[in-house]
């Protein structure tokens, strides 16, 4: 019978993954350590553990109000508007279009496919000016539409390219099976291969949710007045040319994170099920 390593390897491996995860966790730490110190100074010193511990940090970013009202809680609602326009626009119209370039032969198939792929090379600051000049002659600057279309033209061809990479793995033959028993093409691929697509769909729509949650430059071009920043606009305000406010803008990344995590961990869920459930039952 084949031994497993020995001890002392076992002990260096551990030892080895203990590093490694503390050196991947370190400015984390560091980032909620500066959240949690009442100064806004930037810290230089190596520790972790803050000299005194508060949450003003946290009260001052998410209790900001103008004029209006609640301002944080606007520029949230900003950003979950937005992300989730993103991810709902793009799973639709990536998912119809990857299944049909999956399953049928169409004209020019090979060169559409590279097409979406060769918009995937230009950075996004290089779309800035003909997106805003779209966006001013249909008077959608400074609207969350606007962003949210401008977001999902960019996530539509990386959603295809994935979701048609994982209906070519869907056996024909399911949908051929159904179509046997009565169903319509849409009846199909609504009910068969949707359901054996969740993982990618689950990959797919938290990667277009991240990129509109995340994104900075276009948001801050495309949005004037702070009622419709986004978070990240958010927290660029803290940096300034006369200084910047250390302890509100790590309370402010932290915050910004949360929602990320929390939606990561609510789809691992689907994750797992989609890796280990089969398409039919024995």
């Amino acid at each position: 019978m084949r031994r497993g390593p020995s001890l002392p390897v076992q002990i260096a491996v551990h030892l080895g993954l203990l590093v490694f995860t503390l050196a991947t966790l370190y400015p984390v730490l560091w980032v909620v350590k500066m959240a949690l110190t009442p100064s806004q100074a930037f810290g230089m010193g190596a520790s972790l553990v803050p000299t005194e511990i508060t949450l003003q940090n946290f009260v001052d970013v998410v209790g900001t109000t103008d004029g209006a009202g609640w301002l944080f809680g606007r520029q949230l609602l900003n950003s979950v508007v937005v992300a989730g326009a993103t991810s709902a626009v793009g799973l639709a119209l990536s998912t119809t279009s990857a299944y049909a370039l999956s399953r049928w032969d169409l004209p020019g198939q090979d060169r559409a496919l590279s097409a979406l792929l060769l918009t995937q090379m230009f950075p996004q600051v290089v779309m800035a000016i003909p997106l805003y000049i779209l966006l001013d002659e249909l008077g959608l600057i400074d609207s969350l539409m606007g962003l949210a279309l401008v977001y999902a033209s960019t996530t539509v061809p990386f959603c295809t390219w994935t979701l048609k990479g994982y209906f070519d793995t869907i056996p024909r033959e399911l949908v051929a099976a159904a179509r046997i028993d009565g169903a319509s093409e849409w009846l199909a691929f609504r009910w068969v291969v949707l359901p054996l697509a969740r993982p990618a769909l689950a990959v797919t729509g938290l990667f277009a949710f991240m990129t509109a949650w995340n994104e900075f430059i276009l948001a801050a071009t495309f949005m004037g007045s702070p009622r419709s920043f986004t978070l990240p606009v958010v927290l660029q305000r803290y940096v300034s040319d006369y200084g910047t406010e250390w302890g509100h803008f790590a309370a402010g990344a932290l915050l910004v994170s949360l929602p990320v995590l929390i939606l990561f961990f609510a789809l691992q869920r689907h994750f797992v099920e989609g890796l280990t459930a089969g398409s039919v039952k024995g």
